[in-house]
């Protein structure tokens, strides 16, 4: 490979040096919303976005789940465009969901709060990878090329929670006390960008009361690949009294394989990925957000594709740097 060059970033800035040339030239994006797939038994439809590059073929897939927040948009197809639009324009096909907790979404009346669906939102992204042919066929310019061996989910926040889910981690149904799998074995990687962490002592008060399904989190059973984003920043006060370490659980306690990137002075918004120029970014940080779209790419990339040294050329180059942006742990 050659030597590193700078280059620019999908948010129009110089993006860190990273990972050596070559990388993979952003492709124009196409993007079409909503894609809507029928949905019985679901209050209503499924509505996702899906972003992919003009050109190429036998693309890979990463299912992106979004979090909550006090935003109306952004927790629905339309937020965490710094991710999708990098991962779309370097050769992934992004598809997004709407999730049924979403604030874009109306429930009707009887209708269960928020914090029911954490089920309904695994059974989404189980819903997408069953309707692949349905998705391919409704965007313009992407039939046959979808490569169905390469899936991954990646998830923010309580997204983080329901790709963990996918990816193989288990917990007890609190309202009838039965173990529940949700593993899809169709996805083959994760991210999990500031997910929740273990239950039992570390949760407060408020977290036992209104989210009890966090209660019995177990890692132990997910074996899936994952990467875990943390920020050392990230507090989460209200949700957790372990501090910034309980969003690196999914990496401690799981088996592995799996790798750790703790990003230096990020919150929980990890220096902004929910959205562009987002005011309840606490942490706002472009340059970090470049960073953790090309270092997730790198993980995504060389994890679908054995062989590749798109993620060992990043953790090199990020730990040769004079200041870098975060540090790697891999297991």
């Amino acid at each position: 490979m050659s030597s590193p060059t700078r280059t620019t970033d999908v948010l129009g800035s110089p993006a860190p040096v990273l990972s050596p040339a070559p990388v993979l030239s952003p492709a124009p994006v196409l993007s079409v919303s909503p894609v809507v797939l029928p949905a019985p038994g679901r209050a209503v439809d499924l509505q996702v976005r899906v972003s992919a590059p003009m050109t190429g073929g036998e693309l890979p897939v990463v299912l992106l789940s979004h979090g909550l927040g006090p935003s109306n948009n952004l927790s629905s197809l339309n937020g965490y465009a710094p991710l999708a639009n990098f991962w779309a324009a370097h050769g992934f096909v992004v598809i997004q969901p709407t999730h049924l907790d979403s604030r874009t979404l109306t429930p009707g009346p009887g209708a269960p709060g928020p914090v029911a669906h954490w089920r309904t939102r695994a059974e989404d992204m189980k819903r997408i990878l069953d309707q692949l042919d349905a998705i391919e066929a409704a965007v313009p310019q992407l039939p046959g090329r979808l490569d169905r061996s390469r899936i991954a989910v990646a998830g923010h926040s309580m997204g983080g929670h329901t790709a963990s889910l996918l990816l193989g981690a288990r917990l007890t149904d609190p309202h009838d006390g039965t173990e529940v799998d949700l593993a899809d074995p169709r996805i083959k990687a994760g991210v999990l960008l500031a997910a929740p962490g273990r239950g039992g002592d570390a949760l407060t008060e408020f977290t036992v009361e209104n989210y009890p399904f966090f209660l019995t989190t177990d890692f132990s059973t997910m074996t899936t690949p994952a990467l875990v984003v943390a920020g050392d920043r990230d507090e989460s006060t209200f949700l957790t009294v372990a501090g910034p370490a309980w969003h690196t659980d999914p990496y401690v306690l799981s088996p592995g394989p799996a790798s750790l990137l703790t990003l230096f002075g990020a919150e929980h918004g990890l220096g902004g990925i929910s959205g562009y120029d987002v005011a309840e970014t606490t942490d706002e940080n472009p340059e970090r957000v470049a960073a953790l779209a090309r270092l997730t790419w790198a993980y995504l990339r060389s994890t679908l594709y054995p062989g590749d040294r798109a993620w060992q050329a990043a953790q090199d180059a990020l730990a040769a740097g004079s200041d870098p942006v975060g540090r790697v742990a891999s297991k």
